[in-house]
């Protein structure tokens, strides 16, 4: 009975072995038959049937032409367009579609009627024409050296002109014209289609921003041309241009320089594309840039696009929401233009019979507005100001903004570093407190002239006698303050100036001077140096964003946070939050490691420059419906003083924080307005 049962099962097993040796030799087979057809396949294409497919490779091509992204727009706080996008037209030539013996006289068709339309077209050859032949256009050095390089003509510096068109015709192959303009004006688009890589995937952009009424003159015109297209687009436009210039920024056309650095970086990016060239369209440009779209077309041995393979929509690049209030920003602005107009009038009749050095000279100045509960910028205005509507990489008004003496396209809020006088005071008595330099009681004898070191001199504003502190702040006295520099010491005062911003990036998105601290970035130094250092002058030179900075901490107790102008970013249709800055956490940067205590004898020091009758402030400030804390300050420079003011309000309860600086405003009571037409306009429909 064993016997049986082992027997049975030695029979299933060798079965089931003979099953699955059976199932591999099936699989096996198979494989082997699949493996063999696909043999005889490469076989029947590679080698009887390779000829017939090479003539049909042959006969067609496939190209991917690229389609532009929307780019992402710009809005203040509210939502209001600061950089946005319009519909405009522009007419392109397509190498896919036109015939290239017919291209010559397909650009001079289109030049024509450009001209006898009044529209421009593009054309960066640095060549004119005139009544002796063709010549360069002084004023465009650097499209002469770029037509001159190696990349192109491969010229001597000192060959002329002539030359250069008699080289070009040789290029591009252009015979037999006698009209030297009509010459001029191919071979001026011949050559950009050559900077631009025009080719079969690079349709070239041949004009711009085309009025509607030259739609249609081209359209009715052109209709028998293949490979002209009118195609729409959308381009930038700014609806305040003259509001934010400085911080909105401008697109150009890329040039080499960043178009191989966009290519190194792995970016898609073509010869034809606009790209940001400073501020906010620079600093977030992958942000805003979108990714294009592309589409593949087939063309066929006789040069005819037989089909669209395939076709992938352009991504649009996300909306940025920034921290400025276009309303802030709007009064910043006309502020500043009106108080320096009143300046330099109010300078030129005083310096009429007292000589110079009383204002006649003011013709910029800068103010900046920070919310101090997370220092995001409400205003940064910088004056004189320009429109970004009008601005461009090649145009008159660009030239005449870059030749400006008063240089309108400098940020001189962001940028500009400016000696701070005696707002720099506040830092230099929350560190000597600190260090137990003094107290709130010390008293100092103001006699008016402090020459402690007879090569450093100070001279105050008035003789205040015996003083504490508070009284130092509120009557400005730089006696009081040279000896409390002299016994603080360069190195902790700047120590604490750093504390509270000064001399360091505040932390912005887009470009931002470091400012210049005395003493630590100083070359040489000696002890007399430190007395004209506590008085704001010396070396300390700050941007007015610092300025701001420095108040704001001072304002939220010494802790100093993030100043940032970007308050959101949201993709294209505003639904989808890609980025927001979280406000009840904001980013703290330092904090001034100063007692409480110390700080509030500030503070009210401070608030008595506006609230006494003795103040430097009061006159502007003595009956303001807000309280606010402030200082006053006038720096010595060539020409007439600077004018700096910087203060915060409500003084109980912080909420902004404002800092103007008029260059060579004379007279504090200017730089004072502006502050006060922000104040207005802010707590305008607020109790304070």
């Amino acid at each position: 009975m064993i016997f049986t049962l082992v027997n049975d099962e030695k029979e299933k097993e060798l079965a089931q072995k003979r099953f699955i040796n059976k199932r591999i030799t099936i699989c096996t087979v198979i494989l082997l038959v699949i493996l063999f057809g696909f043999v005889t396949k490469l076989f029947l294409w590679q080698v009887v049937e390779g000829e017939e497919y090479r003539k049909v490779a042959d006969s067609s091509t496939a190209y991917t032409v690229t389609t532009d992204a929307t780019r992402g727009e710009i809005l203040d706080c509210n939502g209001i367009g600061l950089a946005v996008n319009r519909t405009g037209y522009r007419i392109v030539l397509d190498k896919l579609f036109i015939d290239p013996e017919k291209l010559n006289d397909t650009i001079l068709s289109l030049v024509s009627l450009m001209e006898r339309n009044g529209e421009e077209w593009i054309d960066i050859l640095p060549i004119s024409v005139n009544l002796n032949g063709y010549s360069f256009i002084t004023d465009e050095q650097d499209e002469i050296k770029t037509l001159k390089s190696e990349d192109y003509l491969n010229l001597k510096n000192s060959d002329n002109a002539e030359y250069c068109i008699a080289l070009l015709c040789e290029r591009y192959g252009i015979e037999g014209m006698d009209d030297r303009r009509a010459l001029r004006n191919l071979l001026s688009v011949r050559y950009n289609m050559e900077r631009t890589l025009y080719s079969n995937t690079n349709p070239y952009i041949f004009a711009q921003d085309v009025s509607s009424d030259m739609v249609a003159i081209v359209s009715e015109n052109m209709q028998s041309v293949t490979g002209v297209e009118i195609q729409t687009y959308l381009s930038r436009y700014n609806p305040s241009g003259m509001l934010a210039p400085h911080i909105v920024g401008a697109l150009g056309k890329i040039n080499q320089e960043e178009y191989e650095a966009k290519q190194k970086e792995g970016k898609d990016y073509g010869f034809n594309d606009y790209i940001g060239k400073f501020g906010i369209e620079l600093a977030y440009e992958d942000q805003l840039k979108g990714a294009g779209g592309e589409k593949i077309v087939q063309k066929n041995a006789e040069g005819n696009v037989t089909k669209v393979v395939r076709s992938e929509d352009a991504k649009p690049g996300n909306t940025l929401y920034l921290t400025l209030d276009s309303k802030l920003q709007a009064v910043a602005n006309k502020e500043l233009q009106a108080q320096v107009k009143a300046a330099k009038a109010a300078g030129k009749i005083e310096a009429g019979y007292r000589g110079s050095g009383y204002g006649e000279d003011c013709e910029t100045g800068a103010a900046v507005m920070l919310d101090v509960r997370d220092f995001s910028v409400l205003a940064a205005a910088s004056y004189p100001t320009y429109n970004l509507n009008r601005y461009s990489d090649y145009g008159k008004y660009y030239v005449r903004l870059s030749t400006d003496k008063t240089a309108p396209m400098y940020n001189r809020a962001f940028i500009g570093s400016f000696a701070p006088g005696s707002v720099f005071k506040p830092a230099v008595a929350v560190a000597a407190l600190e260090e137990g330099i003094i107290n709130a009681d010390t008293r100092i004898t103001c006699t008016k002239y402090y020459d402690y070191y007879p090569t450093n001199p100070v001279a105050c504003m008035g003789t205040h006698g015996s003083i504490t502190l508070n009284t130092a702040l509120e009557k400005s006295c730089n006696y009081y303050f040279a000896e409390t520099g002299r016994r603080l010491g360069i190195n902790t005062m700047y120590l604490y100036a750093e504390k509270f911003g000064l001399g360091s990036k505040t932390g912005l998105e887009v470009s931002e001077s470091t400012g210049f601290l005395a003493g630590r970035d100083s070359k040489t130094w000696t002890d007399g140096n430190t007395v004209q250092a506590a008085i704001g002058q010396s070396d300390n030179a700050f941007t007015p964003v610092q300025l701001a900075t420095y108040v704001a901490t001072i304002a939220n107790n010494g802790t100093r946070l993030k100043t940032h102008i970007v308050k959101e970013i949201r993709d294209y249709e505003r639904k989808k939050t890609v980025y927001k800055y979280n406000t009840e956490k904001p980013e703290v940067e330092s904090t001034a490691g100063v007692s409480r205590a110390n700080l509030k004898r500030v503070q009210n020091a401070m608030r008595s420059v506006a609230s006494s009758p003795m103040g430097t402030a009061y006159s502007v400030f003595g009956n303001y419906k807000v309280s606010i804390a402030a200082k006053t300050g006038t720096a010595e420079n060539a020409g007439s003083d600077h004018t700096v003011f910087i203060c915060y309000a409500p003084f109980d309860k912080p909420e902004v924080a404002v800092a103007v600086v008029l260059e060579h405003g004379a007279h504090g009571k200017y730089s004072m307005s502006v502050a006060k037409a922000l104040l207005d306009e802010y707590f305008k429909d607020k109790k304070g």
